[in-house]
């Protein structure tokens, strides 16, 4: 019989869940929310400092004298210009350039990488890299993940780390010591915040948790679950595989499918590497012609939704978390796309979604409308479509 498995957190983040809201990651279960509602985790994320269980992530360590050459044939990034201490964000693709998955890339040595996915990954890494001169060892059971995350995590980091953290720069990646604890720590996250990752053996776990929990009392830390974490990543922009796209392997038709130029992922499409790689035809011929579809961002226009609820005597309804939903979008009566998340944005007082456009009403400033239900009815509700990140903090980067 399946079971879902506990990740190595489960000892205290179970304790402090007051709803006992769970959700599945990947076979695990994990915190949905530790409160009866996400404002307190939310705002943690956007004006003090969250901590986050991230430990269901898949993490492959890649190693040998091929390890550059396997991961430069399976990802459209430019392996070979990551310098040792370096993270990249990449997705990797099918012979057709849809995506399989998404993750980051560490280099920790000039031969080592770590690689992170949502999916499980060790078969095709494996095919991939027959006749090559690397190892590749799953270890996401032997390894314990935390993300900090927030304007203060630097703070916090700063007071039980053995090295500063005022010089790691954004997507680098540092060896560490935490109250004592061997632990790896990137300035990655989901949520378009300042952010750390903090990487660590299974056995240092709660050791770590608790020293961060200490060290962070006076600053306002605060367990957060993934609820709030979804509200973040959508004002940063950030898709979600199974819910933004679908796995090129899992879909059941080719409309199901997306490449990483239609999710808007141009800058991680390096078409001037040299060499082969899985997809690149595809995908230089979708440059060449253009994307059918982008991911974008979509404002709702407040003041043309409240008469759609006036009209039957109520405000406007909007959910209080993230909503993993299709939406049709539509361009006058014909529809034009669909919104796969929507959620109302605190920091931004705005009703915000990732929407997925057909060529040509992708355009920036374009004026469509949404659908939202008032009172059981589907209407449509005006906005415009944005760029992204809808939210970028000054501090984010810096």
């Amino acid at each position: 019989m399946f079971q879902l498995k506990h990740t190595p957190f489960h000892e205290r983040t179970s304790k402090l869940s007051l709803p006992q809201n769970w959700r599945r990651w990947a076979g695990h279960i994990v915190v949905g929310s530790y409160d009866l509602h996400v404002e307190r985790e939310y705002w943690a994320i956007r004006d003090a400092v969250a901590l986050i269980d991230v430990s269901p992530l898949m993490k492959y360590m890649i190693e040998g004298p091929d390890a550059a050459r396997l991961l430069d044939k399976l990802v459209p990034r430019d392996i070979a210009k990551m310098s040792v201490g370096q993270v990249g964000y990449t997705g990797w693709c099918d012979d057709e350039g849809k995506l399989l998955d998404d993750g980051t890339i560490s280099r920790l040595g000039e031969n080592v990488f770590r690689l992170t996915s949502a999916e499980p990954s060790l078969r095709w890494l494996s095919m991939n890299a027959v006749g090559l001169d690397v190892s590749i060892r799953e270890v996401t059971e032997r390894m314990g993940a935390l993300s900090l995350q927030g304007p203060k995590a630097r703070t916090v980091l700063n007071k039980v780390c053995g090295k500063t953290l005022d010089k790691l720069k954004y997507f680098r990646v540092m060896e560490n010591s935490l109250d004592g604890r061997k632990v790896t720590i990137s300035r990655t996250g989901y949520t378009g915040d300042l952010g750390y990752e903090i990487w660590m053996d299974v056995a240092d776990a709660l050791h770590v948790w608790d020293a961060l929990m200490a060290a962070g009392h006076d600053y306002g830390i605060v367990p957060c679950g993934i609820l709030a974490m979804d509200m973040a990543r959508v004002e940063a922009g950030l898709f979600m595989i199974d819910v933004d796209y679908t796995a090129a392997n899992h879909a059941w038709i080719e409309g199901q499918k997306s490449s990483p130029l239609e999710m808007g992922l141009d800058w991680a499409v390096h078409l001037d590497k040299p060499g082969y790689f899985v997809g690149r035809r595809a995908l230089e011929r979708e440059q060449r012609e253009g994307s059918a579809w982008k991911l974008m961002g979509f404002e709702v226009d407040w003041t043309g939704m409240e008469p759609l609820f006036a009209a039957v005597g109520l405000p406007p309804q909007i959910p209080a978390m993230a909503v993993r939903g299709s939406l049709p979008v539509k361009h006058g009566d014909t529809q034009v796309g669909y919104a796969s998340t929507s959620t109302w944005s605190p920091v931004l007082k705005k009703y915000i979604a990732l929407v997925h456009l057909q060529r040509p009403h992708y355009t920036p400033g374009t004026e469509l409308t949404m659908e939202v239900t008032v009172e059981h009815k589907r209407l449509q509700a005006p906005g415009k479509v944005v760029k992204l990140p809808f939210y970028e903090p000054e501090w984010k980067k810096k």
